[in-house]
């Protein structure tokens, strides 16, 4: 059974997560990753959601203020093993029904066009295109999207 727990970047489970992604992406991004990592440092984030089966973490994500009304989801991450179960809509749920409650507007996210899986997800849950925003202008792997939470 799925448990998604509220936390912060100082969880454990979510910062193993995190060093899980980075090398994924790494491998992903080759010579790019270096510019991408310098914007997903994850200390004091103080949204996060950890995804447990049983007592093992399988799955995380973050929320971080982007602008007035808009918070930027970050840090999506689930263990190869449990892909494809729905462990990435369920944090993904859980981080925008946080961000409504906190009451934020919308939330936008960057991902990169050598993630598929992602933009499937992200398209799946009502992201949209739109220009890429601040450091992400003229990054030509760089995807960003945005949803409306009400």
């Amino acid at each position: 059974m799925l448990r998604l727990l509220r936390t912060t970047s100082e969880n454990a489970d979510f910062r193993a997560l995190v060093q899980l992604l980075d090398h994924d992406l790494a491998r992903r991004d080759g010579d790019d990753h270096a510019f991408y990592a310098q914007y997903n440092k994850v200390d004091k984030i103080n949204h996060v959601v950890v995804a447990y089966v049983g007592e093992e973490p399988v799955g995380c994500g973050a929320l971080k203020e982007f602008a007035s009304g808009q918070m930027e989801v970050k840090r999506i991450f689930v263990q190869p093993a449990h892909r494809g179960t729905g462990v990435a809509p369920a944090v993904l749920a859980e981080l925008e029904q946080w961000a409504q409650e906190l009451g934020y507007a919308a939330c936008v996210l960057e991902t990169g066009k050598k993630q598929p899986e992602a933009i499937r997800l992200y398209e799946k849950s009502g992201y949209a295109l739109t220009p890429n925003y601040g450091q992400y202008i003229g990054v030509e792997n760089s995807l960003c999207m945005r949803k409306e939470l009400r």
